[in-house]
């Protein structure tokens, strides 16, 4: 007995040993297939690291698990920026029995816990999901012997977006949760599934359908993928605490979607449907009294494509609801609705909305009325809504914290017939809307908004538009003895005629204290006295003197910053008045951020600006500041740092005239001084006139244009003239002098220049310098060059001795550039009291091909040449004879490749040059240098104009998406919700693992 048990434990330690150690053992096995299997499938990049892959035998066994940590699939180009799934773990079972003794692992489970997947689709229909190679490319390569058998997916806490721009569509949900089994490798098979998840966001052509929903959902699925149907079985679905049923199939034979679904309601209350209002759906919810019944159902039926849309019919239908918090003294009750919204055609335009009769008590205030929508062509309407609310009791129902409401709201309005505005019909109407005795205190101000008072009244009795009439006979409001009162007329609703007016003084930081703004800071009094009085006919027409608009508008101590808006804005005192044709700025005294600004002028076609599409502001305007901060409006956070800048788009439809002056502007690193010119803003394009300023100790005088039309590809073109500036400042200063002319960081002296300067700014808003186009003359008068690695190489190449340093005087170079390449045409100067002839260009890399020619008398050469004279008999050649020296420099400035053109050691220069001269031989060694070092000039120039063309194209490329970036404003509030709904639940930053382990 005993050696029986010592033979059952030992076997069973051999197979626990045995089922330990199988996962390591064939590790190397599963993931080389797995590397086989991806590299032969997907066209995109999949990280993962080797050293994150574990496996075991015991998480479901019989089956054998991989789980892989932080796993992820990032697209390629236009998506190289975007993560198309990250997992955080990723658990894959194969089948036991085919990895001991089959070629042939055989996947049978997906397990997917933690993670996010976003889904993009470019307006062009490129989707970032399409990552597989075509099926002819995937038949090329080696036919993979990966079996698939999975039985089982499940998911946990993962995260979806979806973004479609072509459809104008975008998805987001958070909180995932499913679990579905079925044989997944059968081509029609049944699938008990379970899934929950948060809807965040569901968004259709701008227009919010659904936003932080709970859903919930059980079912049983067949999926038919033959004919790529699948099939609603009996089960439950919630949204929030609404319940509901949906049976039927979706399909996708090809090109059309079909619909048969069914839904209904499903033991629900009227407290199911008043969880779906996001007001009310809250932590309190489950303490909230209600009562009430409600129905809801309807189906979907027929194809959906490019030209129909499925028929639907949908009801609810609520019956003595009510509901009340259990801390607050009044109910809503009597709540009664009926509504239909129905489409028989599967056209979208003839889609029918019904409310016959909705009817709800505020407390003691009924509310009731009807709504009928024919269809979305001629907008057929009927309508009514009446009642009277008294504000006070309703706080006592919606209590808003911190605020006391008084007043008593009227409301009573019909409307009914059709609205064409070709046929001039609009409905006929008679509403009326009358707030008397308004009141509004906030905790967070001791004195009250009182007096408020709205009376208006909407009235056509014909549906004819020209006997149409909005008459808001009297509004205002008091505040601690200031009031502001106003009335308007609007007749005819063709030729729209006004008459109204405003007068009165309002204090902005008490408004604020009683309706706070997160992240505002508002303080300041604004003083009106308008009357305007005309018709918008006469807008059309620029009938300006049929249009009496006139009065004046004062601002005083305002004061005004938010997190948008960082570097505030302070007016002292500003003054408008109004008259029909312009605005006249007669005064304004502020401060921008920390720079003092005083401005006049005047704003003109401000009327069609307002009132019509597609119009342009003109104006004129002068400004005067003593010391200009541009730096504070260059980067969101107000900071000056050149990697935060951005492009600056400037807007298309206003047309000014500006006249700056300014003793002293901080630009960047820049500090100009008596700034002063003309600047026009048209069409979206800053141009620039006789714009003069005196800095790095000299004057500067710029003409051209700022043009960002293309955000993606903002160009400049100036003409500058420079007289006297600093050599060294400006290599300090300006990043194109220190990369095209690096020289200039051991030049001392001043230099002037006149010049033609054009090419595309960065994202940053510097220029990018493989675009960089010019041409030019640059003038020193006098300068000293020293400590430069260049001299120090010549002079040991040369053995010159005095070479060491050098004094330029009355230099004039003709410059060139060319792709972000400085060219130096061939120009004559005096190097160290030796003719010289120098050109060459520097290139937007730091790169420098240069050729020096000079004649240098044989005696400069010491012992050298005098030996190689004495050995040469019967010579004219002495001390004194001219000896041509061709000196390239290549490399970079700071680290320059100096030598004697030709490859010529500096002995056999003399000795060929020397026996040149005593054989009378005319070959012209200054010539052959030059031929030689233009033939590999052009080769460089080639060489250089590809990598500028290669360079532009990337940053095009990156500015292309920093435009499409700023554009996805829904995504990153999509996720910010996410983050916030899940109790900011961390993500890690997805980067592709480079650490990937190579096979061996």
């Amino acid at each position: 007995m005993k050696k029986t048990i010592i033979i059952i434990l030992a076997v069973f330690t051999v197979l626990l040993v045995a089922l330990v150690a199988v996962p390591f053992i064939f590790k190397d096995k599963i993931i080389a297939k797995v590397d086989q299997k991806i590299a032969s499938a997907v066209n995109a990049q999949v990280y993962y690291d080797y050293n994150n892959i574990s496996f075991s035998v015991f998480k479901r066994f019989p089956h054998i698990s991989a789980t892989l940590k932080e796993f992820g699939v990032i697209g390629n180009p236009p998506f190289q920026n975007d993560t198309l799934v990250h997992v955080n773990n990723l658990q894959v079972d194969f089948n036991l029995k085919s990895i001991l003794f089959g070629d042939n692992p055989s996947l049978t489970g997906l397990h997917l816990d933690g993670g996010s997947m976003y889904v993009k689709v470019l307006g062009d229909g490129r989707a970032n999901y399409d990552i597989m190679y075509p099926e002819e490319e995937q038949e090329a390569a080696e036919e993979s012997d990966f079996q698939i058998g999975v039985d089982l997916i499940e998911i946990k806490d993962f995260d979806l977006i979806y973004d479609d721009r072509q459809l104008k569509y975008f998805m987001a949900l958070g909180n995932i949760n499913m679990v579905g089994s079925g044989d997944f490798t059968m081509d029609v098979y049944d699938l008990p599934l379970k899934m929950e998840a948060l809807i965040a966001d569901i968004t259709y052509e701008g227009t919010n359908y659904m936003r932080n929903k709970k859903f919930s959902g059980e079912t049983q699925m067949n999926i038919d993928l033959n004919q790529m149907k699948f099939t609603f079985g009996e089960g439950n679905f919630a949204l929030n605490e609404f319940l509901f049923d949906l049976k039927g199939f979706v399909a996708l034979p090809e090109e059309d979607i079909d619909f048969d679904l069914v839904f209904a309601g499903k033991d629900n209350s009227f407290k199911s449907i008043l969880s779906l209002v996001p007001g009310i759906y809250t932590e309190s919810f489950s303490t909230l009294n209600t009562a009430g019944n409600m129905d809801f159902k309807g189906f979907l039926k027929g194809k959906y494509n490019e030209a129909s849309i499925p028929t639907f019919d949908v009801s609810l239908n609520i019956t003595d609801g009510m509901f009340q918090y259990p801390d607050l003294p009044r109910p809503v009750s009597n709540i009664n609705l009926d509504m239909q919204v129905i489409n028989t055609s599967g056209n979208l335009d003839d889609t029918k909305i019904n409310i016959p009769a909705f009817n709800l008590d505020f407390g003691s205030n009924p509310i009731s009325g009807r709504f009928l929508l024919e269809n979305l062509v001629t907008y057929d309407i009927d309508g009514l809504l009446k009642g009277k609310m008294n504000l006070e009791e309703m706080t006592s129902i919606f209590p808003i914290e911190g605020m006391t409401l008084k007043g008593v709201l009227d409301v009573n309005a019909t409307a009914k017939g059709r609205y064409d505005s070709i046929a001039k019909i609009i409905p006929m109407i008679d509403a009326k809307l009358l707030l008397t005795d308004g009141y509004v205190k906030s905790a967070e101000y001791p004195a009250p908004i009182e007096k408020l008072r709205v009376n208006a009244t909407v009235l056509n009795t014909t549906g004819k538009m020209n006997d149409f009439q909005v008459d808001l006979t009297a509004f205002g409001f008091e505040l601690e003895d200031e009031a502001i009162n106003g009335k308007l007329k609007v007749n005819d609703f063709a030729l729209l005629k006004w008459d109204g007016a405003v007068k009165g003084t309002v204090d902005l930081g008490k408004l604020l204290k009683i309706f706070p703004m997160e992240n505002v800071i508002m303080e300041g009094k604004v003083k009106t006295d308008l009357l305007t009085k005309g018709s918008y006919e006469d807008v059309e027409k620029s009938r300006f003197d049929k249009l009496d608009t006139r009065g004046d508008v004062e601002v005083t101590g305002f004061y005004f910053t938010s997190v948008d808006f960082p570097q505030g804005i302070r007016i002292r005192d500003a003054k408008a008045d109004f008259s029909p044709d312009r605005i006249n700025l007669t005064q304004f005294d502020a401060r921008v951020g920390e720079s003092p600004l005083v401005a006049s002028g005047f704003l003109s076609n401000y009327m069609n600006f307002f009132l019509k599409e597609n119009e342009t502001l003109k104006g004129q305007l002068t400004l005067n500041s003593t010391r200009f901060n541009a730096n504070q409006w260059l980067t969101e956070s107000g900071e000056a740092d050149s990697s935060d800048l951005a492009v600056i788009e400037l807007p298309k439809n206003i047309d000014f005239n500006m006249k700056v002056q300014a003793a002293e502007v901080l630009y960047d690193n820049l500090n100009l001084k008596d700034v002063k010119g003309s600047l026009t803003l048209k069409d979206g394009v800053l141009n620039f006139t006789d714009a003069s300023m005196s800095t790095l100790g000299g004057q500067m005088v710029l003409n051209g244009k700022y043009d960002p039309r293309d955000l993606s590809n903002p160009k400049f073109d100036f003409n500058f003239n420079v007289v006297n500036l600093s050599i060294q400042e400006a290599f300090k200063s300006f990043n194109t002098v220190r990369i095209l002319a690096p020289i200039a960081q051991h030049l001392s002296g001043n230099f002037s220049t006149s010049m033609d300067f054009s090419g595309i700014l960065g994202q940053d808003m510097m220029p990018i310098l493989s675009s960089l186009d010019g041409k030019g003359l640059m003038k020193v008068l006098e300068a000293s060059l020293q400590n430069s690695a260049i001299l120090e190489g010549i002079a040991s190449l040369t053995k010159l001795s005095d070479a060491r340093t050098l004094q330029l005087k009355n230099l004039a170079l003709p410059i060139e550039i060319n792709n972000g390449m400085l060219n130096v045409k061939p120009f004559d100067l005096k190097l160290w009291d030796y003719q010289a002839n120098v050109q060459g260009s520097t290139g937007f890399d730091g790169s420098i091909n240069y050729l020096v020619n000079m004649q240098v008398p044989a005696g400069k050469f010491g012992a050298q040449a005098n030996t190689l004279l004495a050995t040469i008999s019967k010579t004219e050649a002495n001390e004194s004879t001219l000896i041509p020296v061709a000196i390239s420099l290549g490399g970079t400035y700071s680290s320059p490749k100096i030598g004697l053109a030709g490859g010529n050691s500096l002995e056999s220069l003399l000795t060929n040059a020397l026996k040149s001269r005593v054989s009378s031989e005319k070959e012209n060694l200054t010539a052959k240098a030059t031929e030689q070092f233009k033939a590999a000039e052009d080769s460089l120039k080639q060489e250089l104009k590809l990598k500028a063309e290669i360079l532009q194209d990337s940053v095009k490329k990156e500015a292309e998406k920093k435009v499409t970036e700023t554009k996805s404003k829904a995504l990153e509030e999509a996720k910010g919700l996410l983050r916030g709904v899940l109790g900011n639940k961390a993500k890690p930053v997805v980067k592709p693992d480079t650490t990937k382990k190579e096979d061996n």
